[in-house]
């Protein structure tokens, strides 16, 4: 009775340290963009697919956590000081960087097998996006030029996280990509772009000592509130502006949307007032508001 108490005790440490890897509170960046593209298809269309909407979900949720476990196992030299961040199980030596480099392949296999029925199901476009998406997450923290060692790593979350993320859900259930569709991915993808922006300003000491030039290493924390700013209440504008040829993402439809916008606020006074060692509370509480719009669009478009 004793070594099957052990062994269930062992197995959940296991478990916890590769949820340690996987960062679950970050996959709500990759869940976000599907339910806003399958909502709006839904009320456009009037259905949908619910096993494409299952398997888009897996697929982008695998993606977005291969990511996470690439990303941990490449930072194991950059995290060898001093680390703000939460911790990475790579760095401190309680998983090795080959099984967690592993885990990530095998998360983008499995992403990528489900992505072979998405392209059946879509065709080339999809097949782009698909094998873009894996690659961009791969390249994120290796190869010869990682994207987090660029300025770059926030137009990378805006344009994945958000416009193709929505666009390619949307095509998948409709055949076609509508000007709301663009838009919606703009709403959702710019504050997934403010989480990545929060994570670099807090380790811009650490990133220079690993030779990482991120946007807050180039503009310093005052600009980097500024862009901050700029990423967090940009959707609101999108989402108040009479857009031309739509209404479902304008009016008084999405009013729900603008609860929100009192907490944006005070994010953005959080970034510029607080220092970088708060910064892991400011990231989790951006990625709630990211969340927060996109769950608001999705019962507002439904009701």
């Amino acid at each position: 009775m004793n070594q099957i108490v052990a062994s269930m005790m062992r197995m959940g440490e296991g478990l916890r340290l590769w949820l340690m890897a996987i960062r679950p509170r970050t996959l709500t960046i990759a869940l976000a963009p599907v339910l806003v593209g399958t909502t709006l298809a839904w009320t456009e269309a009037g259905r949908v697919d619910v096993w494409l909407f299952v398997v888009i979900m897996l697929a982008a949720v695998l993606i977005q956590a291969g990511t996470n476990l690439h990303n941990d196992a490449a930072d194991v030299e950059a995290d060898a000081g001093v680390r703000l961040g939460p911790p990475r199980v790579s760095a401190l030596g309680l998983l090795s960087a080959e099984d967690v480099r592993l885990a990530a392949w095998i998360s983008f296999g499995l992403a990528a097998l489900l992505g072979l029925w998405l392209v059946w199901q879509g065709g080339w476009p999809i097949l782009v996006i698909g094998v873009a998406s894996i690659l961009a997450g791969a390249a994120y923290s290796s190869g010869p030029r990682p994207i987090s060692h660029t300025p770059f790593g926030e137009v990378f979350v805006v344009a994945f996280f958000g416009l193709a993320a929505v666009a390619g859900t949307y095509y998948l259930q409709t055949g076609t990509v509508s000007p709301r569709a663009m838009v919606a991915g703009l709403i959702v993808g710019l504050p997934a772009g403010a989480v990545l922006l929060v994570n670099n300003t807090r380790d811009v000491l650490q990133d220079m000592a690993a030779g990482r030039l991120t946007l807050a290493i180039r503009i310093g924390k005052t600009r980097a509130a500024i862009v901050y700013a700029f990423l967090l209440l940009t959707p609101y504008l999108l989402l108040a502006l009479p857009w031309p040829g739509y209404h479902s993402l304008s009016g008084r439809l999405l009013w729900p949307v603008f609860i929100t916008l009192p907490y944006a606020i005070w994010l953005v006074m959080q970034f510029r007032k607080k220092p970088v060692g708060y910064f892991n509370l400011l990231l989790v509480n951006t990625a709630k508001l990211q969340f927060a719009i996109a769950a608001l669009m999705c019962l507002s478009l439904v009701q």
